[in-house]
């Protein structure tokens, strides 16, 4: 096997726990390992820089594949942004507008963005996920630039949602969900993987050379283009089909950092 020299890790379900933490003293271990054998530890989420960064205070070196790849940045630069035309994600909003029973959030590189008048509890929930989360009483004339716009159903409605936002968004955007009623916007050929490559260009890593750890349907392309892709014991069907290896560990019984012990070993 090529030798690795990144280590790219999803995070809910997959590295944090269901109590949104992980067993930081053994990773505190690992990442010495990792810095000491020249191995690039990264973040590849669908969820904002700046929550995803609250996670890894100690360790300002962490490059951030966020956004699922729209956003990439470290704690002092900018490594790629990629923005949906005003045009294309007006025309998004306006077709998802048209749904009923949906909540939707919109995700900008310098803060996210929910409706004032959505439903309060909804709101108090996505602003874990969103610390930058500001209402509005319209997505009309946001001053950001748009990297994605997210959606959320009831849970037992996520496939039937997909499936009807594949049809209404075609060519526009593409949905993609770990299931649970969360469905994420993402733009044409912008995903983890796609995120990856770009990052490896900039540091001279191939994407042959990347490990990555995943367990949901953002994580598909991911687990399939890098080198050594994992899945989780609690990964859905389509991201075990694609995983060079599956972990008998879940995201609770921190899987991901027991396979680590035994790559760097």
């Amino acid at each position: 096997m090529t030798a690795i020299k990144l280590v790219a890790v999803d995070m809910d379900g997959t590295f944090l726990n269901d109590a949104k933490d992980y067993d930081r003293a053994h990773f505190a271990r690992i990442h010495h390992e990792l810095d000491k054998q020249g191995i690039r530890f990264v973040v590849a989420s669908g969820n904002q820089y700046y929550q995803l960064r609250s996670f890894f205070p100690d360790y300002p070196d962490t490059v951030y594949v966020a956004e699922n790849g729209a956003y990439i940045r470290d704690d002092h630069t900018e490594y790629a942004v990629n923005s949906y035309s005003p045009a294309v994600a007006a025309t998004i909003l306006a077709r998802l507008a048209t749904i009923p029973d949906i909540h939707v959030e919109v995700s900008g590189a310098r803060s996210a963005y929910a409706l004032v008048d959505d439903d309060p509890d909804w709101i108090a929930q996505m602003r874990f996920y969103c610390p930058r989360m500001q209402l509005v009483p319209s997505f009309d004339e946001l001053q950001d630039q748009l990297l994605k716009i997210s959606v959320t159903c009831v849970p037992d409605q996520t496939q039937a949602l997909v499936d009807r936002l594949r049809h209404l968004l075609a060519g526009l955007a593409v949905p993609t969900s770990s299931g649970h009623g969360d469905i994420d916007i993402i733009q044409p050929g912008v995903h983890k993987a796609a995120g990856l490559r770009r990052l490896g260009q900039v540091l001279g890593i191939d994407l042959a050379q990347m490990c990555a750890f995943g367990d949901g349907g953002n994580d598909v392309e991911m687990i399939a283009e890098v080198g050594l892709g994992v899945a989780m014991a609690n990964a859905t069907a389509p991201v075990q089909r694609v995983a060079a290896a599956t972990i008998s560990d879940d995201n609770n019984a921190q899987g991901v950092l027991t396979f680590l012990d035994g790559l760097l070993q």
